[in-house]
């Protein structure tokens, strides 16, 4: 049950990427959490953009747009070689959607957030790790 979130200042995006960046953030973490490609597990990864109003987010130094992308896991669901595939290719997905360059990506932050076992509640009830994957093995096998 991934959660994938984008903070924005508004008008940062590219009309055409901030149309898309929602669901190719979801689809990069699920790729990266090794997560099977079904209707099901699509339906519980969910993406949200958080857009800003002008002047609600500056550094010391400068009113330059930053972008910060948390996504929530279940604890132990990526190992190190995935976090850091996951930290990569959602950058990179963030400096296509706003129309920036490679040159930039220390513009953009991405926060990995474990959610610990047991903590992780849904329809009423509290999913563990494990309920989680038999979950995405039954929207595989049908079962």
């Amino acid at each position: 049950m991934p959660k994938i979130q984008l903070t924005v200042p508004q008008g940062a995006l590219t009309p055409e990427g901030r149309a898309g960046i929602q669901n190719e953030l979801a689809m990069i973490l699920l790729r990266w959490e090794g997560a099977p490609d079904t209707e099901f597990v699509r339906s519980i990864a969910w993406s949200y953009l958080h857009e800003l109003p002008p002047g609600a987010q500056i550094t010391a130094q400068d009113d330059q747009p930053r972008f910060l992308v948390e996504a929530t896991v279940p604890a132990g669901a990526l190992s190190e070689r995935r976090k850091a595939g996951l930290v990569a290719d959602a950058t990179a997905a963030v400096l296509g959607a706003a129309g920036l360059t490679e040159a930039e990506a220390i513009r953009v932050w991405v926060l990995i957030h474990e959610q610990p076992e047991g903590t992780w509640g849904a329809a009423g009830r509290i999913f563990r790790r494990e309920d989680i994957v038999a979950l995405a093995r039954q929207s595989v096998t049908g079962g």
